[in-house]
């Protein structure tokens, strides 16, 4: 459940660089400025162009193709040069990056000069850095494109000292697509206050560059301000009802506000017509289907939408695949909260699976690092996190302090009440911790060991210690059963519930006939009869002297039958 911030993170990773950061593409810079007055039918080239209409601007070029005039072949050859890089262009800005690509290498290929720049930007949004980085080394000429292709692939690359030049170099240009991409740079470095001012900035001068608001949507989602980021997104939404990005932003505001069915709902007309975020639709509509089809979608979308990999490894946790969850994680660098804390956990499972105490380490700094980190530790994924690096130090009070803190927000969250009541179970609080395991009703975590263990051990210390007994019964015959029992056995001996006790150390002298069981049943015998004589209020069979006699019968040690005989000897004593 931890990584429900990342549903539209790879909206955010195309937008940003979208918005200013590489092409201008999508809702972008291309679609930033709106004119209040419905522009009339396309009737040109431009007009498609204008209105953002790529898909009728393509058939109009292939139907200006199919349609040429007779001319020099010389005139020709250019003007198919010239139409097919239009294609190109649209295909690009429909999101399809590959088509782009392929034709942009065949009219290079084909003589046309001068279109590295645009083969760089195609390989970018395939996730190519490293061949665009070598195109890029190809493009002479200086313009504001190229700066702002380089800023992206240096930060992509992890090019940290041309990265800075680079920042410093945009943070003083005028330039609005500049100071854009500076903003979708912040973005995607988690500084959303920073991108929120320099969008504000420009909005301020800017009013007619609508999309800006998707980007200052986009920020507030990130800071979990969901109806915030749907009352900016709206502004956008009302003069452009058809875009994908924005479409796809309210679907996943609707997901945190509401569920995955509400999200669904908001992009089911958009999710198969091949539009520019189409890669992008596919990988959300995953997470708000709770899963389904993870493993037909995501693993195809890796390299292209970086939250492909953290929802495929939450998949895998889900469906209890840890070593192929630590495979997909295990040379990811985290620079973000929510992937500190998916490989926090990752490792926590991974630790608890194999015994390891290097991986629980590992997953203690890791989940420590984004709960006392400033940004994060008023949050509630980082009072989450905080909570779960105590819980991997057992140190239960301190994660008593931080659930408490965030209890109002999970009242009827089954995973959460499982974890606070073992919690509270270890600290001694178990009348709250019977009631919170008590609330859950999750079957597949109602039957886990651990689960039957808390359960039963609570029911003990709050004086039900027939309803530890019942748990234990309602078990398979297993070596977890096994361990349940001894459990029930030594807590009902600490809490004086001798005649539940007596029961399962006979039922352990009987599994295992070893002196240490046939010790506990021979004590738990002796208090049942002391409970008995003293009329106390627990331990005592419902049955009477009798049932505690039946029991000794049973036994194979010689010590049974001297027993028997001395209660027997003393029989008035316990009626």
């Amino acid at each position: 459940m931890i990584l429900s911030r990342g549903k539209t993170d790879s909206a955010s990773s195309r937008n940003a660089t979208s918005s200013g950061g590489v092409g201008g593409s999508g809702v972008g810079t291309a679609g930033g400025r709106t004119n209040q007055r419905k522009a009339p039918a396309p009737a040109t080239l431009e007009d498609f162009i204008i209105r953002r209409d790529y898909t009728g601007a393509r058939a109009f070029l292939e139907y200006s193709n199919g349609d040429e005039e007779e001319g020099k072949e010389g005139d020709k050859d250019m003007q198919q040069q010239q139409i097919d890089q239009w294609i190109a262009y649209c295909n690009f800005h429909l999101g399809d990056y590959q088509q782009a690509l392929n034709q942009y290498k065949s009219l290079q290929e084909n003589g046309k000069k001068n279109l590295e720049l645009n083969l760089a930007v195609c390989m970018f949004y395939l996730g190519l850095y490293e061949e665009a980085q070598q195109m890029m080394s190809l493009v002479i000429e200086s313009n504001p494109l190229k700066q702002r292709l380089l800023f992206h692939l240096a930060h992509k690359l992890g090019k940290e000292e041309q990265w800075v030049n680079l920042l410093e170099e945009l943070q003083n240009s005028p330039n609005i697509e500049q100071q854009l991409s500076l903003a979708s740079m912040h973005y995607m470095r988690s500084h959303y206050q920073e991108a929120i001012d320099v969008y504000k900035r420009v909005l301020v001068d800017n009013k007619d560059y609508l999309a800006i608001n998707v980007y200052l949507a986009l920020c507030f989602y990130k800071l979990d301000y969901y109806d915030m980021s749907q009352e900016v997104l709206d502004v956008y939404i009302v003069q452009h009802a058809d875009s994908t990005i924005a479409i796809n932003l309210k679907a996943c505001n609707r997901f945190r506000l509401f569920n995955g069915r509400v999200a669904e709902q908001e992009i089911k007309n958009i999710a198969d017509n091949g539009t520019f975020g189409a890669d992008l639709i596919k990988h959300n509509l995953v997470v708000f289907r709770n899963g389904d089809g993870a493993l037909r979608v995501l693993p195809g979308l890796l390299n292209i939408i970086p939250e492909a990999r953290l929802n495929l490894a939450i998949y895998y946790l889900k469906q209890g695949e840890v070593q192929e969850a630590h495979a997909l994680m295990k040379e990811l660098q985290p620079t973000s909260p929510h992937e500190y804390i998916l490989k926090g956990v990752v490792h926590a499972a991974l630790g608890q699976q194999l015994g390891s105490k290097e991986h629980i380490k590992t997953a203690q700094q890791n989940l420590h690092l984004v709960g006392s980190s400033a940004t994060e530790c008023d949050t509630i994924p980082g009072r989450q996190s905080m909570a779960s690096a105590f819980f991997l130090y057992e140190q239960f009070e301190e994660v008593l302090v931080y659930m408490n803190s965030i209890r109002s927000y999970f009242v009827n969250d089954d995973i959460f009440n499982y974890n606070f009541a073992q919690a509270k179970c270890a600290t001694g609080y178990y009348k709250e911790a019977e009631e919170l395991l008590m609330q859950i009703n999750d079957m597949d975590i109602k039957n886990q060991h651990t689960y039957c263990m808390i359960l039963a051990k609570c029911h003990v210390h709050c004086g039900h210690p027939e309803l530890a007994w019942n748990v234990f019964i309602t078990r398979d015959t297993n070596a977890e059963a096994f361990i349940l029992l001894q459990l029930i056995a030594n807590e009902c001996y600490k809490c004086e519930e001798f005649w539940v006790a007596a029961k399962a150390f006979d039922m352990l002298e009987k599994l295992d006939p070893s002196p240490e069981n046939w010790e506990g049943k021979r004590g738990a015998c002796a208090g049942v009869l002391y409970a008995l004589a003293t009329k106390a209020h627990r331990g005592r069979p419902g049955g009477g002297i009798s049932e505690v006699i039946g029991l000794l019968r049973d036994s194979s040690n010689s010590q049974a039958d001297l027993m028997i005989k001395t209660i027997r000897k003393h029989i008035s004593s316990f009626k």
